[in-house]
């Protein structure tokens, strides 16, 4: 199939050729009749990748802030690598479209194959083929068409911002800014008996609002402006005023200040900076309100990933019901679509139709694209590798199974000639295609089941959120594969337990992603230990891990599992293979928090050989300070590493080792695996270690359930 996108880096615009997307629970696949291009949201996000490097960082000050705080984490050339990873990677577009449902998810039951859907969100994309959460579709009524239902998303962020005014039968409303959006929402004050009055900087839009209902609309720079609204209005002023203008300027919400009444409202719907001048506000105790996009539910991933509906009777209109009442607003004839769309380009014209949102060579309002439904589209794409390509020999032949930042930033680059690349799937098209064009894979797809089932593939790497691991492990030993896993292995004992039993009945190579162990200085920190013979060690591990926000999936106990599944147990398996002895118990103490998350925690181990170590894991510090300090105490002698990127021992003579960067053993651990699966060696991680280490961090959080109580293995 094809989608639009666009490269970050030059702001190329390419049709691209891509496979369909995975279909997850709770979610459609719709085959697109139309979509709707936003030229406000839209526009922007093209013409910022046009800009040049200091263009785009002018325009996205946040993003600089991040990419400064990843550098003190990754250090300069990984974050130089991650930046340019980002940049080159083509970005879908779109958020607004309608067409017909092809397949449905096990667990949804509100749709079936055939109903025809108005859909939004951020996978409501320009593309032939969508995936689309239930909660994000709706079925368009009889006698409106697939096309009108393609502006259903911008109709519910127009009925949001109405609904946040809160205006009475007979009441006035001002809007300020009248492109599409701004339309739209005059056209549905004026269905439910609001006076209306629209402001704008463009006379045709004036001109158009006119024609569409609109009972005043002015130029904004019409002298007397401000005095011909309190005529209008006996002299008390607008009693709401919606902001739905994009605009660097203050004179927006300064001007609404002007023309609103007594304890009126104004809502923000379009992007203006808040800035405002206090007066207006001040002496007349106005109501400054924000619209949140399409309404409740919106950015809620319990709402729009998971399907989780809030209750009708506490949250009467959610973004799923506006969605369905604009599309019944249009049924009844309440509010008139067809003069709106100003533009219609078939989809193979889709850059076209960018062209004149960028350069504004001529007004516009809607701008629909149109699908060719008869064409018959691919599943998958499979390319032909030039035939020059270097003989593998027996190295392994790869297939991914997601492949996020993570997998693009350190497996992927870290492969090299290592092994044949095949086969990749992700759930996101533009992001398969273009790592098949990078890396030279022959397959791109959004179906797992291809790589699992493709006898070519004898090793896959596995790359996807936690809650899928076990899963794609499981499935791929059964299958015959090599399987190199990020960490965690699983997300409970249960499929630990499960993923033992396949195992040791595979007689496949199986690892997870503990890359500490092959740092350059944690070799040299063990081989030193080592040399000092058979001796118990002590260690001190503290990790200043850093705030990830509550509502990160980390959390999710079903989905992430929290961070001590998630990360913790990266340290507490470099701790045993430091000490080279089994842990025997665990125990575990955490900060209370108010959200339960466990992630400000000491974990306490003992081992088989006397060792121990203690494991501070802390969330409420600050990410100025480097993040990891492993301290290591042995036979008359101390191993600091500071960060990954030095190696300093203390005994009779001192030694310091330094890597250029920070070196956390990424590359050295997916070489070493496959090497190891070309030459029949051993997994270079043992099995009874991975094990070892996944129980001992389910039983660390048993331990912190228990209030520290200590647990033998």
């Amino acid at each position: 199939m094809e989608q639009i996108t666009q490269n970050l880096k030059d702001g190329k615009m390419t049709l691209l050729e891509v496979p369909f997307p995975a279909l997850n629970n709770g979610c459609i696949l719709v085959r697109n009749y139309f979509s709707l291009i936003s030229a406000g949201t839209e526009g922007k996000t093209v013409k910022d990748a046009r800009l040049g490097y200091i263009g785009k960082a002018r325009a996205r000050k946040d993003e600089v802030k991040k990419v400064i705080q990843t550098a003190k984490t990754f250090g300069i050339m990984n974050t130089y690598r991650m930046v340019m990873n980002k940049l080159d990677a083509p970005t879908p577009l779109g958020y607004c479209s309608a067409g017909e449902v092809i397949e449905v998810a096990p667990d949804v039951t509100e749709f079936r194959i055939g109903d025809l859907v108005a859909c939004g969100g951020n996978s409501a994309n320009h593309a032939e083929v969508v995936a689309i959460p239930k909660n994000l579709a709706v079925k368009i009524p009889n006698n409106v068409s697939t096309e009108h239902a393609s502006l259903a998303t911008l109709g519910a962020i127009a009925l949001q911002g109405i609904r946040q005014a809160d205006l009475r039968l007979g009441e006035t409303a001002a809007v300020i800014g009248l492109g599409l959006i701004g339309q739209l929402t005059l056209q549905m004050l004026h269905a439910s008996g609001v006076r209306t009055v629209g402001i704008d900087i463009d006379p045709k839009q004036i001109e158009t609002a006119l024609k569409n209902g609109a009972d005043m609309a002015f130029l904004r720079g019409n002298e007397g402006l401000t005095q011909a609204i309190e005529s209008l209005t006996d002299g008390y002023g607008v009693d709401a005023v919606i902001i739905t203008a994009g605009s660097s300027s203050t004179d927006p919400i300064d001007f609404s200040g002007e023309i609103c009444k007594q304890k009126g409202k104004v809502v923000v719907v379009g992007a203006v900076p808040t800035g405002f001048k206090r007066t207006n506000y001040f002496r007349k105790e106005l109501d400054l309100r924000m619209s949140c996009s399409y309404g409740p539910g919106r950015y809620d991933s319990a709402y729009e990933e998971k399907g989780i509906d809030y209750p009708f009777g506490y949250v009467r209109w959610t973004e799923n019901r506006n969605m369905g009442a604009f599309l019944e607003l249009i049924r009844s004839g309440k509010i008139n679509i067809d003069p709106l769309i100003t533009h219609r380009f078939p989809f193979s014209d889709s850059i076209k139709a960018y062209d004149l949102v960028v350069s504004r060579s001529e007004p516009f309002q809607a701008i629909v694209l149109n699908y060719d439904i008869s064409k018959e589209i691919a599943r998958s794409v499979r390319k032909q590798i030039p035939t020059n390509t270097p003989s593998t020999g027996n190295k392994p032949v790869i297939g991914f199974i997601g492949a996020g930042n993570f997998a693009q930033n350190f497996l992927l680059p870290a492969i090299g000639d290592s092994g044949k690349l095949k086969g990749i799937a992700t759930a996101r098209p533009a992001n398969a295609r273009n790592l098949a064009d990078k890396y030279n894979f022959s397959l791109c797809t959004g179906n797992p089941d291809e790589i699992l089932n493709d006898a070519e593939i004898n090793t896959i790497f596995i790359a996807t959120r936690h809650d899928s691991h076990a899963e794609y492990v499981i499935k791929g030993l059964k299958s015959g594969k090599n399987v190199f896993v990020e960490k965690p292995l699983c997300m409970n004992e249960e499929e630990l337990e499960s993923i033992k039993e396949i195992y040791q009945k595979s007689g496949k190579s199986l690892m997870v992603g503990f890359n500490r162990r092959f740092s350059p200085l944690v070799v040299s920190l063990k081989n030193t230990i080592e040399s000092a013979g058979k001796t118990p060690v002590s260690i001190n591990y503290r990790i200043n891990a850093g705030i990830v926000p509550a509502d990160h999936w980390i959390h999710d106990k079903k989905i992430g599992g929290g961070r001590i599944i998630g990360e913790a147990c990266h340290f507490i398996d470099l701790a045993m293979h430091l000490t080279g002895s089994k842990i025997i118990s665990v125990s575990a103490v955490a900060m209370p928090d108010t959200n339960n998350n466990n992630d400000t925690v000491t974990i306490n181990l003992h081992f088989e050989n006397g060792s121990i170590a203690n494991i501070s894991y802390f969330s409420n510090g600050n990410k100025d300070l480097p993040k990891e300090y492993l301290e290591v105490f042995f036979a008359g002698r101390i191993g600091i590493i500071d960060d990954f990127s030095s190696l300093k021992i203390y005994g009779k003579t001192a030694v310091t080792k330094n890597v250029k960067g920070i070196d956390k053993g990424h590359n050295s651990e997916v070489t070493n695996f496959l090497k190891n699966i070309e030459t029949g060696k051993e997994c270079p991680v043992p099995f009874e270690e991975q094990y070892i280490t996944f129980d001992a961090t389910f039983k660390a959080l048993r331990s912190i359930a228990l209030q520290g109580e200590r647990i033998t293995l």
